[in-house]
């Protein structure tokens, strides 16, 4: 197969400034007090961090080099600000690169973020034949795909609706239903498809599917891991703007779900630094406790396990939830968890001030290996306010005699300890 995209050390610098507040005031405003040595008077409460950073040079890609061949799914996966988005934007021409050399063959359509690509004050309709146009399609050629890809994104009675009237959904169904059938022949997909319903995301992993069959190429971006190996046949990850590891997918899910992840059982957020989600919460730690208290990485297969989140409430949020995801190192989801099954849940009104939220996981339940911790927060059907994927590993190791005496390991997420009864019913 021939190579269809070729990154060559390709590096990205930005430059933390003091110009580009928003508005000329805002700038002028934080210019004068730096003058008179006072702080930025447009910073907000905990920002004071990202103040002392301005003027500073910052690498969000580094010496890049990687190729995909046709007809391959590449995911490119790793932890926010790992150099995922920056890279997108540079295969697909949005922005330019600092130094290194990228050689494309082929038309690009990019699903990069809710929104891109579209103009808000055009119809559905007028904004497919747009996309198709940009692609460099005839009218012809989009007309001929126009009824299957208002049928895949089932906006069928909104196709003559304003876009800017769309919700986030219906704005990512029409946008991936465009991308993929105008058949562009690489086709790349960040984490936006995260939006759609869970029907939608099955719609949309089999149309990859099938697009990749056809000898297209895609580059799909995602913190589900599940979907990356279920999809992929390769990955790259990226770690502080670079390539760290670049093979087969399961080689590099399980790379990724042990690297960096605190053995000791911590993980710890800057306090300083603002929520990007939803400054109402500041993520403080996360921590995996053994019965007696200790926080450590590694538990005995037989005790429970304690997860407890710490985290900073700064304005009153009612009905507020936090949710846990265990992955095993191959992808797989061990199960999701919520405190919404507390009891209490629903009369509850987080008001500001420091809460712990704990969790406890039977001993007995989870089977021996290496597991991975999402850690979340949201409003229940309205807004996620914090996620993060890999957040924390940790371990579960064999002790006892039962493992002393069947020392192989027995197939699955989990080992739980049932009841068994064995009686001489006739001799």
């Amino acid at each position: 197969m021939s190579t269809v995209i070729q990154v060559e050390n390709l590096s990205k610098s930005y430059r933390l400034g003091a110009i580009g507040g928003g508005t000329l005031r805002a700038d002028v405003s934080r210019w004068l007090a730096k003058l008179r040595g006072k702080a930025d008077p447009n910073l907000k409460v905990g920002q004071e961090h990202h103040a002392r950073l301005m003027g500073q040079e910052f690498w969000a890609l580094q010496d890049v080099s990687f190729e995909v061949k046709q007809g391959e799914i590449l995911g490119v996966i790793g932890r926010n600000g790992a150099g995922k988005s920056t890279l997108l934007k540079i295969l697909s021409r949005v922005t330019a690169p600092t130094s290194g050399e990228v050689r494309v063959k082929g038309r690009i359509a990019s699903l990069l973020e809710v929104g891109t690509g579209f103009h808000p004050e055009l119809s559905g309709r007028e904004n497919i034949f747009l996309n198709g146009a940009i692609l460099g399609m005839s009218k012809a050629e989009i007309r001929k795909k126009f009824d299957e890809i208002v049928e895949f994104s089932g906006v069928e009675d909104f196709i003559d609706t304003p876009v800017k009237r769309y919700s986030s959904g219906m704005y990512v169904r029409l946008a991936f239903a465009v991308a993929a059938h105008l058949e562009p022949e690489i086709l790349i997909v960040d984490e936006v498809l995260a939006v759609g319903d869970a029907d939608f995301q099955k719609k949309c992993m089999g149309k990859m599917q099938d697009v990749s069959k056809t000898g297209r190429t895609i580059l799909f971006v995602s913190h589900n891991m599940a979907a990356v190996g279920k999809l992929c046949g390769r990955c790259i990850l990226m770690k502080d703007g670079a390539v760290q590891s670049n093979g087969s997918t399961n080689d590099v899910l399980a790379h990724y779900l042990k690297i960096g992840e605190q053995s000791n059982g911590l993980r710890t957020w800057d306090k300083t630094s603002e929520n990007k989600l939803d400054p109402r919460i500041k993520m403080h730690a996360l921590r995996i406790l053994a019965p007696d208290g200790a926080i450590s990485g590694h538990l005995d297969i037989r005790l429970p396990i304690v997860i407890e989140v710490e985290y900073a409430i700064l304005k009153e949020i009612s009905k507020f939830r936090v949710g846990l995801q265990l992955t095993t190192s191959d992808g797989t989801i061990a199960f999701t968890t919520s405190n919404s099954t507390d009891p209490n849940y629903e009369t509850v009104s987080f008001k500001p001030g420091v809460y712990t939220t704990r969790c406890v996981i039977p001993g007995n339940l989870l089977n021996a290996g290496f597991y991975s911790l999402r850690v979340s927060a949201d409003i229940p059907f309205q807004k996620i306010l914090f996620m993060e994927e890999g957040a924390l590993g940790f371990s579960v190791e064999q002790t006892g005699e039962l493992y002393t005496r069947f020392p192989d390991s027995w197939p699955g997420v989990v080992c739980p300890q049932l009841e068994w009864v064995t009686q001489l019913i006739k001799a």
